[in-house]
């Protein structure tokens, strides 16, 4: 297959998975649909704290010392809370996502669109599979990773849809861009983060994973949006602790 291809997949599949449960949401009563999305509240938090499992790596550990691994993540969170929150990123993206509803969904319900496109936009996109699959896409290792990110991806859109609606759609467009990028870097510049840095990245985007499986499950709303250039912030601070010591 072509360099970019495993994105393609994903993003196919993320449309078509949409399209099967928005058909079947409909012949859902609201009830079974929010207890889908509760569900898929719970799903989140198993999904984070496998993220987080895997990211707390013996690499990980060799890069900056097991004992300040949890340090890391948790500076990288709460800087890239505080950026994150000066920027207004929680806004901007709720924003940006309701311009579209605007335009593509005017007969959507406005509030599921934007949580729709959100949710599903950060699951899709925090994780291993979308950072180690694109890099080993673009440097010509093949893109069986994302092949299964897609298929992973294909399924949770059919669930996802039927609960909250046409917006999970739309989240086939941050993906697409978002691991297109990475693919890219992937071919320009080969490995360009050793392992242990994208683990730290990992285990920053799991932590992130539970405060969103908490807002689907109704327990707390946190402004994950805010919380986003953690996933920048992580391998930086994580090179900074290198140089350091």
């Amino acid at each position: 297959m072509f360099i970019g291809a495993g994105t393609v997949i994903n993003v196919g599949l993320i449309i078509v998975g949409s399209l099967v449960g928005l058909a079947a949401g409909h012949r859902l009563p609201q009830r079974t649909r929010d207890l889908v999305t509760q569900v898929l509240g719970l799903v989140a938090l198993v999904i984070g704290g496998l993220s987080i499992a895997s990211g707390m790596s013996d690499a990980f550990a060799a890069e900056v010392g097991a004992g300040a691994r949890l340090l890391v993540i948790l500076g990288a969170l709460l800087l890239g809370g505080v950026i994150g929150s000066a920027l207004h990123l929680e806004e901007r993206l709720d924003g940006s996502v309701a311009y579209f509803r605007s335009k593509f969904a005017k007969r959507a319900d406005e509030g599921t669109f934007v949580q729709g496109a959100v949710t599903a936009t950060l699951i899709f996109c925090v994780g291993p599979l979308a950072i180690l699959g694109s890099i080993s896409d673009g440097v010509g290792a093949g893109a069986e990773q994302l092949v299964v990110k897609a298929v992973m991806d294909g399924f949770t859109s059919i669930a996802f849809a039927s609960s909250l609606g046409i917006g999970v759609m739309f989240s086939a467009i941050p993906v697409g861009l978002y691991q297109g990028l990475l693919t890219l870097l992937g071919f320009w510049l080969g490995d360009f983060l050793p392992i242990g840095y994208v683990d730290s990245l990992t285990a920053t985007g799991g932590v992130i994973l539970l405060g969103l499986g908490l807002r689907l499950a109704g327990v707390k709303q946190f402004a994950i949006g805010d919380l986003l250039p953690a996933l920048v912030v992580a391998p930086l601070l994580t090179g900074l602790v290198v140089w350091i010591m």
